[in-house]
């Protein structure tokens, strides 16, 4: 059994200002340094520390573990928001797409972005390649993106539940155990 932490990186402006930020390389704000900062003395598992190769994910492993290395995983970057990109929800609230994609459970490709099932698929293979490089009875943390962790939930969790139903806020965790292909949220 491994045990694992899922947590979503510290708040940027665009999460403040709640726009989608997929690929947008934004710095966490302050708000997120001292979420970061505030996770420091959490004690959680870091015998290996895996992250998105997005700014505000590594900017909150530093700042978690400032005192240990990690590594970057690309496939483990948030969704491609697509023509969505840097906007909010009442920005777009008059776009055919972004009603069409609202309709569909936020399920169908976005517009010059990306899909649900993508992103699974590119997360989901990501978490299982790593998983199988690290040695039962080992601590892993992994500081990605809400979508990230969304998705390699709904592909590996038991029991079963909805992609959002793992959605969490900036700097929260998620604490798990890994076992046999199977995640268990404690």
């Amino acid at each position: 059994m491994i045990s694992i932490v899922f947590i979503r990186h510290g708040a940027t402006q665009g999460n403040l200002e709640r726009k989608y930020i997929g690929r947008t390389d934004e710095p966490l704000c302050e708000e997120g340094i001292s979420q970061a900062r505030n996770l420091r003395d959490k004690n959680l598992p870091h015998d290996y520390i895996f992250v998105s190769p997005m700014l505000r994910a590594r900017q909150t492993a530093e700042l978690i573990f400032p005192d240990r290395g990690y590594i970057v995983e690309d496939d483990f970057r948030e969704m491609d928001f697509g023509v969505f990109e840097g906007k909010t929800a009442p920005e777009l609230s008059g776009n055919d797409d972004y009603r069409i994609w609202v309709d569909s459970m936020c399920t169908l490709p976005i517009p010059e972005g990306e899909g649900m099932e993508k992103m699974k698929k590119r997360c989901g293979g990501a978490f299982r390649k790593l998983m199988n490089s690290v040695p039962d009875n080992t601590g892993v943390s992994f500081v990605v993106h809400g979508g990230t962790i969304m998705a390699v939930l709904a592909v590996f969790a038991e029991p079963k539940c909805g992609f959002f139903d793992y959605n969490i806020g900036n700097c929260e965790y998620l604490t798990c155990t890994y076992e046999n292909g199977k995640i268990k949220i404690i």
